[in-house]
């Protein structure tokens, strides 16, 4: 988790940002706690951008995540378990919320932003998780709203994201082939 506040505009979600950040070599994430603003010539997801919208929120919890060697579907799948986590976590804190793909809603009211995609030298995940959702383009709630506590949110999201994903690793290297 980083200390400093990071504006994310979009550009952040690049090859080689979570290791300059955090020093880490190989698959890594990291969070931060920032405004949001990302302009239509700057989303990833085409549809997203074809129907001429953005992104923005006063100020969000970021997650990138940084996966080397996958494919994008499997960045895809990193994604939503990044997003099931979130919802795992808030649902035991007895907030009522839903996934739907990618996306986390309370009510109708959306409170995270996602996209996996590829770069030149890995797969990137962005998840924006709104804490005070003002400027937002659709019905936004946010963490403060919630009650919830961002930085301890996202510290208990990082966690269990990396065992996560190291116990799936781990599962890969103890199973033998069948016929």
């Amino acid at each position: 988790m980083l200390e400093e506040e990071i504006s994310y505009t979009g550009k952040e979600l690049r090859s080689g940002w979570v290791r300059a950040q955090i020093g880490v070599e190989g698959d890594a994430a990291a969070g931060f706690i920032g405004p949001c603003h990302v302009r239509n010539e700057d989303l990833v997801d085409m549809d997203d951008a074809r129907a001429g919208t953005y992104i923005k929120s006063e100020s969000m919890a970021h997650v990138i995540a940084e996966h080397l060697q996958c494919c994008l579907e499997s960045a895809v799948l990193f994604q939503r378990l990044l997003v099931c986590l979130l919802c795992e976590i808030l649902r035991e804190s007895g907030h009522d919320v839903t996934r739907r793909g990618d996306d986390v809603y309370c009510g109708d009211r959306k409170l995270t932003v996602s996209i996996a995609a590829p770069g030149p030298s890995s797969m990137l995940i962005h998840l924006g998780i709104n804490i005070r959702p003002t400027g937002a383009p659709v019905p936004a709630i946010g963490l403060e709203e919630m009650g919830v506590d961002a930085v301890g949110l996202v510290s208990e999201l990082l966690d269990r994201y990396t065992r996560e994903v190291e116990s799936a690793r781990y599962a890969t290297k103890k199973v033998r082939s069948v016929p």
